[in-house]
C-alpha cells in the first residue's frame, strides 16, 4: 500500500515540477523577445534588468550554472551606466543584489576562489565612489554591510564543507565589516551636528513604499543628472543625517567584532584576536556597558604586558581605569592605578601623580577625582556611585592584589642570605621594596610568608612611626630608592635537613582599620613578566651576602629556597672487634661512644643495621646476616641499643651486640648514634639534634677447611 502511494507521490511530484520548468523556461524566452527589440542608447536600465528576470528565472529551474552566467552578465551591464551623485545609490544597491547572487551560486558549486575574486572585483569598484559628501556615512554603512554579508555566505558554504583556511576565512570581512560600521560612526560625528532637526516637509515620508530599491523619496523615479529641486534636496539629506544620528552604531559594530573573533579563534589567530577584543572593549564604552568593557580589556592585559607592548599596554589600562571609575569598581581601579604608576607606563608624571593622589584619597575613604575622558552624564552617576559608598560611613572590605601578574609602581625582592644555613645559626632573609611612584607612599604593614607557618611570626614589619615623621619610619617608601628589611630567626628542629622557602610577601597600603590593600607578590617578587626565569639565568652573578644597598635592582638575585643543615656531630664512635668472624658464630661487636663535646649531652640512642655486603667491588644485599642484642633475645636486621640519657663530656661509653652470618663473605655494619645537646642561639639556649654515623666492614669465613684426596683404588 505504502510503496504504491510513494510511486504516485513521486510521479506528482515529478508532473508539478515539469510544469513549473516549463513555465519558467516561458516566462524567461518573453523577456529575452522584448531584449531584442531594446538598444543600449536608449534602454541601458532595462537592459540589467532583462538580465536579472532571465537569470531569476533558471534559477527557480534549478539551472544555476545559466543562472549564473545571466547574472555576471546583469553585473557587466550595471558597469556601462553613467553614474552620477543623483543615481550612484541605485545602482549601489542593484549591484550588491546582483554581486550576492553571484556569490552564492559560485560557492554553491564550490568554486570559492571565483567568489572571493568577484567579492573583490564588487569592492574594489566601488569603495571610491562615495557619492554626496554630506552623505558618506552612507557608504560606509554599504561598504560595511557587503563585508558582513559575504561574511556570512563565507561561514555558510564552511558549514557546508568547504575548507578555509587561517589566511583565508570569514573573521577578516567580519573584520573590515566592523571597521566600515567605525568609519560610518566617525563621518556621523563629522557630518551631522548636535543641534540638527528633522525637517517639517518630511521628505522620508515615502520610504518604505518605493517602486525600485535604492531610489530616494522626494525624487522617485527622476533619472535626469540634475536634482528636480534644490531645496528638497538639501531637505532630503537633512533628513538623513537626523535619521542617522539616531542610530547607536556600537551596537552594529559590536556583533561583527563578536563573529570577526569567534573566527580567528577558530582558525587560531591569537593576537587578532586579541587585537579585535580590544575594540570590542573600545565599543562597548562608547555604548556605555562600562562592566562588559572592564571585563573585556581585563582578559587580553595580561597578553600584551607579557609581549611588552607597553603603549598598548597603556592605552588599554587608561581605558579599563575610566570604566572602573565609572562602574565604582573598587578593586580594578586600585589594581589599574597601581599599574599605572608604575615604570612601564607610558604616561607624564603629572598624570602619574594625579592617579596617585586618587589612589591616596581612596585609602582615606574619600570620593576620587572623575578620569579624564569621559562623558559628563556618566561621570554624574560615577561620582554618585563613589559618594554614596563614601557618605555611608561604610569601610569597604580589604582588597587582595596579584602583584606577579601586574607590572606595579612598587617592586619586591626577597631572598635568603645563603643556599644553606646550620641549624645553630639563625636564617636571614633580606628584603627590599623599590617605589617607581611619583611621588613618596607609605604601607602600613609588610609581612613575609614562609612555607613553614610558624616563621610567619618573625617577618612582619608594622608601621608604627609618626605620619608627620616620614624620614625616621621604616614603612616609608620613596621615589627612585630602596627600602631594605632584615629578617632572623631560628628554625625548629622538626625543619632540620628540610628545606625552607618563602611562600610570599604581603604590604598593606592604606589604614588595617579602615580601607586597605593587599599587595601580595608569590615566592619572593621580582619581575617574573618583565624577566621571566629564563632571561634571569644569563644576568651576572650577584653573591647573595653582598651588600644590595650598592647594587643595581634590576641584577639583584633570587633566591626563595635554602636548606637548612643538621649540626656536625663531635662524637667519637668506633667498632670494636677481632676479626674474622666465623659462619653460624654468635660475633661480639663492641660500638664505643666518647662525648667530645663541649657540653653534657642527653637522650643518646644508638642503632646498628646491616646495610650491604661487598664482593668485587660491588654492594649487594645481604638477607643472610641477623643481628641480636642479646643470644637469648630473637634476631632482627636492625637493633636499638639501650637509651643513655646523659653523657658528660670526654665520658665514654660501650655497647655490645651480636651477629650471627650463615655464610661467609664482608659485611658492611652502619652505627647511628643522635643526641641532643643545648646549645647558645642568638642568646637563647635552644636544645639541637645531632646524629653521628659510620660504618664497619666484618669479615665472615668458614670455621673449618676439609679436603679429601682418594690415594688407592684397590680394595684389600
Amino acid at each position: 500500500m505504502l510503496s504504491g502511494l510513494s510511486c504516485l507521490l513521486f510521479r506528482l511530484e515529478n508532473a508539478f515540477y515539469e510544469l513549473a520548468q516549463a513555465y519558467y523556461h516561458h516566462e524567461s524566452r518573453v523577456v529575452k523577445a522584448h531584449r531584442d527589440h531594446l538598444n543600449k542608447t536608449t534602454h541601458a536600465l532595462l537592459f540589467v534588468r532583462h538580465q536579472f528576470k532571465v537569470a531569476f528565472y533558471n534559477e527557480l529551474k534549478q539551472d544555476s550554472h545559466t543562472a549564473l552566467k545571466h547574472y555576471r552578465q546583469a553585473y557587466l551591464h550595471l558597469h556601462e551606466l553613467r553614474i552620477t551623485d543623483y543615481n550612484l545609490l541605485e545602482i549601489k544597491t542593484n549591484s550588491c543584489i546582483v554581486n550576492f547572487k553571484i556569490c552564492k551560486l559560485c560557492f554553491e558549486h564550490n568554486t570559492p576562489l571565483d567568489a572571493i575574486s568577484q567579492f573583490r572585483r564588487h569592492v574594489d569598484i566601488y569603495k571610491s565612489k562615495i557619492g554626496t559628501a554630506d552623505l558618506a556615512f552612507e557608504h560606509s554603512a554599504w561598504m560595511s554591510k557587503q563585508f558582513a554579508v559575504f561574511g556570512d555566505l563565507f561561514e555558510e558554504a564552511i558549514r557546508a564543507g568547504l575548507t578555509a583556511i587561517q589566511t583565508q576565512h570569514p573573521g577578516f570581512y567580519y573584520q573590515e565589516a566592523a571597521r566600515y560600521a567605525i568609519a560610518r560612526k566617525q563621518l556621523c560625528r563629522g557630518l551631522c551636528p548636535a543641534e540638527l532637526k528633522y525637517p517639517a516637509s518630511d521628505p522620508l515620508a515615502e520610504a518604505d513604499k518605493m517602486e525600485y530599491y535604492g531610489q530616494r523619496p522626494w525624487r522617485q523615479g527622476h533619472q535626469s543628472l540634475e536634482a528636480p529641486s534644490v531645496q528638497k534636496e538639501r531637505e532630503g539629506i537633512q533628513a538623513l543625517q537626523y535619521r542617522e544620528c539616531q542610530v547607536d552604531h556600537s551596537w552594529l559594530v559590536i556583533p561583527l567584532l563578536s563573529s570577526a573573533i569567534a573566527q580567528f579563534k577558530k582558525y587560531k589567530s591569537p593576537r587578532m584576536k586579541r587585537y579585535l577584543v580590544v575594540q570590542m572593549g573600545e565599543e562597548y564604552y562608547h555604548a556605555k556597558d562600562y562592566s562588559k568593557a572592564l571585563a573585556l580589556l581585563g582578559r587580553v592585559t595580561w597578553e600584551y604586558r607579557s609581549e611588552r607592548w607597553w603603549s598598548i599596554l597603556t592605552n588599554i589600562l587608561q581605558l579599563s581605569l575610566r570604566c572602573a571609575y565609572l562602574v565604582m569598581s573598587f578593586e580594578e581601579y586600585v589594581t589599574v592605578s597601581i599599574e599605572l604608576m608604575g615604570r612601564y607606563a607610558q604616561v607624564p608624571r603629572e598624570e602619574k601623580i594625579r592617579i596617585q593622589m586618587n589612589l591616596h584619597k581612596i585609602f582615606q575613604d574619600e570620593v576620587p577625582e572623575p578620569e579624564h575622558g569621559c562623558e559628563h552624564d556618566s561621570v554624574e552617576k560615577g561620582r554618585a556611585l563613589w559618594t554614596t559608598i563614601s557618605a555611608g560611613g561604610k569601610s569597604r572590605s580589604p582588597i587582595v592584589v596579584e602583584m606577579n601578574s601586574i607590572t606595579a609602581f612598587v617592586e619586591c625582592k626577597a631572598c635568603f642570605t645563603a643556599d644553606s644555613f646550620l641549624c645553630e645559626s639563625p636564617v636571614t632573609v633580606k628584603l627590599g621594596l623599590h617605589s617607581f611612584a611619583p611621588m613618596p607612599i607609605r604601607f602600613s604593614q609588610l609581612s613575609v610568608r614562609f612555607s613553614n607557618e610558624a616563621y610567619n611570626q618573625f617577618g612582619i614589619v608594622v608601621d608604627e612611626n609618626a605620619v608627620d615623621d616620614p624620614i625616621e619610619s621604616t614603612s616609608y617608601l620613596k621615589p627612585g630608592q630602596t627600602l631594605w628589611h632584615t629578617f632572623q630567626f631560628i628554625v625548629e628542629q622538626d625543619d632540620v635537613d628540610c628545606n625552607l622557602s618563602i611562600a610570599g610577601v604581603d604590604l598593606v597600603l592604606g589604614s588595617l582599620e579602615g580601607c586597605c590593600a593587599t599587595l601580595r607578590w608569590t615566592d619572593g617578587g621580582g619581575d617574573a613578566i618583565v624577566h621571566p626565569f629564563a632571561t634571569q639565568v644569563h644576568r651576572k652573578k650577584v653573591a647573595l651576602n653582598a651588600d644590595f644597598s650598592v647594587v643595581s635592582w634590576d641584577v639583584l638575585p633570587s633566591n626563595y629556597s635554602t636548606h637548612i643543615s643538621p649540626r656536625e656531630a663531635n662524637l667519637d664512635v668506633q667498632l670494636l672487634q677481632k676479626g674474622p668472624a666465623l659462619v653460624n658464630e654468635f660475633y661480639l661487636m663492641t660500638v664505643s661512644i666518647t662525648n667530645t663535646e663541649v657540653a653534657q649531652i642527653s637522650n643518646v640512642r644508638t642503632s646498628i643495621s646491616v646495610v650491604t655486603a661487598v664482593a668485587d667491588a660491588v654492594a649487594t644485599a645481604q638477607p643472610n646476616t641477623f643481628l641480636y642484642e642479646d643470644i637469648d633475645l630473637p634476631c632482627s636486621q636492625l637493633i636499638s641499643m639501650p637509651l643513655l640519657e646523659e653523657l658528660k663530656p670526654n665520658q665514654k661509653v660501650d655497647n655490645v651486640a651480636y651477629v650471627r652470618c650463615v655464610d661467609s663473605g664482608a659485611r658492611l655494619m652502619c652505627i647511628q648514634v643522635s643526641y641532643q645537646i643545648p646549645i647558645d642561639i642568638s642568646g637563647k639556649m635552644s636544645m639541637c639534634n645531632c646524629m653521628k654515623e659510620i660504618t664497619s666492614s666484618i669479615e665472615v669465613c668458614e670455621p673449618f677447611n676439609i679436603t679429601v684426596s682418594l690415594t688407592n683404588m684397590k680394595v684389600c
